[in-house]
């Protein structure tokens, strides 16, 4: 599943740290996502498009 995640972190002068802590996952997670390495769980997509005010399907999308 690819993403925007990456360029909605930076649009908001986040670290991956600050979001992994607001997330309460660990940066290596965000990394992971961000590289497409990993697909979040439905409760941690959900977390994440809450955060930035979006939609799942607009932050991620199917390849």
């Amino acid at each position: 599943m690819k993403n925007n995640i990456k360029e909605l972190r930076k649009s908001m002068n986040l670290r991956q740290e600050d979001l992994a802590g607001i997330l309460g996952v660990t940066r290596q997670t965000i990394i992971a996502i961000e590289n497409n390495k990993y697909d979040p769980t439905l409760e941690l997509a959900i977390k994440i498009s809450n955060h930035f005010n979006m939609s799942v399907n607009e932050i991620f999308q199917l390849r």
